[in-house]
């Protein structure tokens, strides 16, 4: 109400307005015993279920149960969430975080790499390839904030947030950008990735995750075979049409892990799916998910090669986080080193699939 105030000039119907498109979030620990529930209520628009869970699992919280639903131009969403370690949230300073950022999902959130340059790396997976790509930003003064890279089916993707070495700026001499993106470009071509092999640097990224699966879905990451077979169980993913109601209902089967509703529901939006009902459920290890999806232009799946496609981009997008990470900070000129010699001395057999670099000190 105080908000509205400060307008005096707006009149009734522009309030109405304002009131009706800002999201009620409530957060309850007295509903459920062993999870804490948050509850927000919008208006529909593409996209805004992604951002909820984003800043959801941005707070690294375990998303145990979840209830999506739209009517008309509204919808409504259920989280049963834990931290970590299984408990409720109890930190009053997390739950006011969760109440404010949700409240103002609507709006245009800032990215948290502001005044750094972006890198965006692809091509294909191989030994040394890491190394290589640092030994490169080393040579060419560029001081590494943070980097986080994927492997799948033999492709790397990777954002390197870098700034001047000199200046602590972000680099935009036009001159430099182009020898960095030359020179990486030549590592990530290697012998044999001639075509494939892709550099970009930005000034202004998505959120990083959400980025990581774009590019890996741009270079077509799920119609490759894989070079090393996990051990782990594939996802279960099927979709079928519910003609009488106009939805492609899609079902997923799981192991469950943080982060598994972002990466899904992140996939059907950059896919340009509309969630309007989803219910999520996890029991012991195993996640199971529902969609009623259609396309941004209202129409659901309508062939079989599209069917095929949602099932393997889905897949691909589970598989992508499913390994272990590891973590250096800070990236110092010592570290770097220290960050070759391991990759250097991996034994064989031990890929790493997934890595994150960060500077505390930024």
């Amino acid at each position: 109400m105080a908000e509205l105030m400060e307008w005096p000039c707006l009149d009734e119907y522009e309030k109405l307005v304002i009131r009706m498109n800002t999201p009620r979030v409530v957060v309850d620990n007295a509903v459920c015993a062993t999870t804490t529930l948050v509850k927000v209520d919008s208006a529909r628009k593409h996209g805004i279920l992604l951002e909820a869970v984003q800043i959801l699992t941005d707070l690294n919280l375990s998303i145990k149960k979840a209830y999506i639903s739209s009517d008309g131009r509204w919808f409504m969403d259920v989280f049963h969430v834990t931290d970590l370690n299984g408990n409720k949230l109890t930190d009053e300073s997390v739950i006011s975080y969760i109440e404010q950022s949700l409240g103002c999902i609507h709006h245009v959130r800032s990215n948290s790499f502001n005044g750094l340059t972006a890198l965006e790396l692809t091509g294909t997976d191989r030994l040394g390839l890491l190394s290589e790509v640092f030994a490169v930003l080393a040579d060419l003064e560029c001081n590494v904030v943070e980097s986080k890279m994927w492997t799948h089916n033999g492709r790397i993707a990777s954002l390197i947030y870098v700034k001047d070495c000199d200046s602590g700026n972000p680099i935009e001499d036009s001159q430099k950008i182009d020898r960095i993106e030359g020179r990486l470009r030549n590592v990530l071509k290697g012998d044999n990735d001639i075509r494939s092999a892709k550099t970009s640097v930005s000034l202004a990224v998505t959120h990083t995750e959400r980025r990581l699966h774009q590019m890996m879905f741009a270079d077509r990451d799920y119609e490759r075979q894989p070079i090393i077979r996990s051990a782990s169980e594939s996802p279960a993913v099927t979709v079928q049409n519910w003609v009488e109601r106009g939805y492609s209902v899609v079902n997923v089967q799981c192991k469950d892990r943080t982060k598994l509703l972002f990466d899904v529901v992140c996939t059907l939006t950059d896919m340009q799916y509309v969630v309007f009902h989803a219910t999520v459920n996890s029991a012991g290890d195993k996640a199971y998910l529902e969609f009623y999806i259609r396309h941004t232009d209202g129409s659901p799946i309508s062939s079989e090669a599209e069917r095929q496609r949602v099932i393997q981009c889905l897949q691909a997008a589970i598989e992508r986080r499913a390994s272990e990470v590891l973590f250096f900070s800070p990236i110092t000129d010592l570290d770097y080193w220290i960050i070759r010699l391991f990759i250097h001395s991996v034994p064989m057999g031990l890929q790493i699939s997934k890595a994150c670099f960060c500077d505390d000190r930024v």
